[in-house]
């Protein structure tokens, strides 16, 4: 295969960066399972994580190509590119909070990091796709929209707003220095494909939950609250609880990053935003008495400030991802978290859910 084949079929050679994480680990599973030689690139600093990796090899063995590095460290990089045919950069400092106590470890990791793969790609591996992780927090806390609460959460006065969410023309807001360094890390991505010619494109993502994310209270929270629930613990909501989020199933996601790089002569240069839409949007308050439905047990929830940066209300417009993609109806949020409490339990020894029923309606 040569550079810039968006074919991500056997023999493949592929790179993910953040390939351990929780997302890497997902997506580097699904182009293992087509025959793709995977090269993850990952420091493992995050608890946890290597048993990510440790699982990728017993399930593909040789066709895992391990490389534990940091990705500030332009020369592991460099190596890294060598021979690939693209690549899904996803590794990054992921938290508002650690941005807030280190912000110039989350500039080194996220813009720095973002800055040596894109010059490594451009100088080694010109034609090669790369297929970047951005957020939604390059919207800002959306200040300037005005919402009303309801009993299902915060919802925009704007009928539109409302219904479909957030589309791609809404002005980038960069609050905090997480949303400064991803934030510049998308336009530098963007912008070597309008300079360089770098087939390349952006997906700034909501909140993705499902198998093998390891939720903090940082960063995950889908995962966190179902945890915390398993293991009796009580939940914090920082704010009111009303806030409303989309949320994306992992395996979803995982299709969309695969399609991105596949239909990558059509879409270079774009950024898309994602989730799981208006379809999958629902409050944190909502969110728990799911978890209460599911378990067969209230968790005890306590309320803590507002924190930095935080949304009261951010939604996707995937109307343009969904047709520049070609992708399918997502996961309806409960039956994902249904999915993943059933996992939860049986993989954190955590006691199994009582209640595991799905439903189709969002």
């Amino acid at each position: 295969m040569t550079a810039g084949a968006a074919n991500l079929s056997e023999g493949a050679v592929v790179l993910v960066t953040g390939g351990a994480g929780f997302i890497g680990s997902n997506l580097a599973d699904r182009l293992l399972a087509r025959g793709c030689r995977v090269r993850i690139l990952d420091s493992l600093e995050r608890p946890g994580v290597e048993r990510n990796l440790a699982w990728l090899s017993a399930r593909h063995g040789p066709l895992v190509e391990p490389v534990i590095a940091d990705v500030r460290d332009a020369g592991a990089i460099a190596l890294a590119v060598r021979g690939v045919d693209g690549a899904f950069h996803l590794a990054a400092q992921v938290a508002v909070t650690t941005s807030l106590a280190d912000p110039a470890a989350d500039f080194a990791v996220n813009l720095g990091g973002t800055f040596a793969l894109l010059e490594a790609l451009r100088r080694e591996r010109p034609g090669a796709p790369l297929i970047f992780a951005s957020t939604n927090k390059v919207y800002g806390d959306l200040a300037d929209t005005p919402f009303r609460r309801t009993d299902a959460g915060y919802v925009p006065r704007d009928p539109a707003l409302a219904r479909h969410g957030v589309a791609e023309d809404r002005g980038l807001d960069f609050h905090t220095p997480y949303g400064c360094s991803k934030g510049a890390a998308d336009q530098y991505v963007l912008d070597y494909a309008r300079s360089f010619g770098m087939p390349a494109a952006v997906l700034r993502m909501s909140c993705i939950y499902g198998e093998r994310q390891m939720g903090t209270e940082d960063q995950g929270w889908v995962a966190h609250f179902l945890l915390r629930a398993l293991a009796g613990e009580p939940i914090m909501l920082y704010g009111d609880g009303h806030q409303v989020r989309d949320i994306c199933d992992v395996a979803d996601t995982c299709a969309a990053y695969i399609a991105a790089f596949e239909r990558i002569e059509t879409i270079t240069g774009r950024a898309f935003n994602w989730g799981g839409g208006a379809d999958n949007a629902v409050s944190l308050l909502t969110l728990v008495a799911e978890i209460r439905r599911i378990l067969g047990t209230a968790p005890r929830v306590d309320f803590a400030d507002w924190r930095a940066g935080d949304q009261r209300w951010f939604v996707a417009d995937t109307r343009a991802a969904d047709a520049a993609l070609g992708l399918p109806a997502r996961k309806s949020w409960r039956s994902g978290l249904a999915d993943l409490a059933a996992w939860l339990s049986a993989n954190h020894s955590a006691p199994a859910p009582r209640v595991l029923a799905r439903e189709s309606a969002a």
